[in-house]
């Protein structure tokens, strides 16, 4: 950040100020000069002082985005690393547990699960930034096949379970008798609705309610997960969606979690032509919807 303002004094120093300068005897020149010279002179300290204007514009921009980049990538590393300390500190401290009550079945068995939960854990954060990271660079591919939408979510639902668990979270589903098919890359359409599901058991209430609904229209099909948390603030549902935003930072300090889950939903929506949806207010809970397009093979093969 330190070097960003020193480049932005150079800019004003060195290029804004004569800049400026040059446009203020241009103008004088071109309007109180009697000669053609005049004219031409002030005509051409114009447009070099046009083109100087310009050039600061595209260097300010640029340095701006350089700035932001840079305050972004630190931001990464220290929510990552905050997020990968927790469960290394827990799987650490079974070890050590384990090793000083060797021959206590009790303990020993204790200690195994806790390994166990919080060795998922630190995969399952691995691997979303991984997938993240495949996304942002555009490496992550997506084929869309067709996929019966009630057995995706019934996957994400089963995969979901373990954590639900720790706080003892209720799903509830209410699904069509018939099948609901989509055009949609099953493992990302899986990864979505479990982000999702985890995004409601983590701001849910307590113990956390979840309800995933499936409805079909003529022209969508809409994939819903409410649940019974404090809300969010109407002026916070676009912000929401963007890498590692969280609406209260208190809350983020409480609550686990990378802050890419609602990113990589709508990231994987967009690769569907869809779109998530969210629609909540303070003290009413939070319902996020998927919106899949129920004709997207017809529209492909148009």
């Amino acid at each position: 950040m330190l070097g960003y303002r020193r480049i932005v004094i150079l800019l004003v120093a060195l290029v804004v100020v004569p800049s400026f300068s040059l446009l203020t005897v241009g103008a004088v020149l071109l309007f109180l000069g009697e000669a053609q010279v005049n004219i031409l002179m002030g005509i051409l300290v114009i447009s070099l002082s046009g083109a100087a204007a310009t050039g600061v514009i595209l260097v300010w921009v640029f340095v701006r985005r350089e700035a932001n980049l840079s305050a972004l990538q630190s931001d990464f590393v220290s929510k990552v690393s905050h997020e990968l300390r927790t469960p290394l500190t827990s799987i650490r401290l079974f070890t050590e547990t384990l090793a000083l009550r060797r021959g206590d079945p009790v303990a020993e068995e204790k200690c195994i699960e806790g390994l166990a939960k919080e060795s998922v854990r630190l995969q399952e954060l691995i691997d979303r930034l991984l997938d993240w990271g495949r996304m942002e660079s555009g490496r992550r591919e997506f084929v869309l096949k067709p996929v019966d939408a009630r057995q995706a979510v019934r996957q994400a639902v089963a995969a979901f379970s373990p954590v639900g668990e720790r706080r003892a979270a209720e799903v509830r589903c209410d699904f069509p008798k018939e099948s609901v098919e989509v055009h949609a890359d099953r493992a990302a359409l899986v990864d979505a609705v479990f982000n999702l599901l985890t995004n409601a058991y983590k701001y849910g209430g307590d113990p956390p309610k979840i309800t995933v609904s499936l409805q079909r229209t003529s022209d969508e099909v809409r994939l819903s997960v409410a649940d019974n948390g404090a809300g969010i603030p109407i002026g916070e549902h676009q912000n929401i969606f963007q890498k590692f935003y969280r609406v209260d930072d208190r809350l983020a300090r409480e609550r686990e979690g990378s802050g890419l889950g609602l990113a990589i939903v709508k990231h994987v929506m967009r690769a569907h032509r869809g779109r998530v949806e969210v629609d909540s207010a303070p003290g009413e809970g939070s319902t996020f919807t998927l919106v899949l397009p129920a004709e997207w093979e017809r529209e492909a093969e148009a």
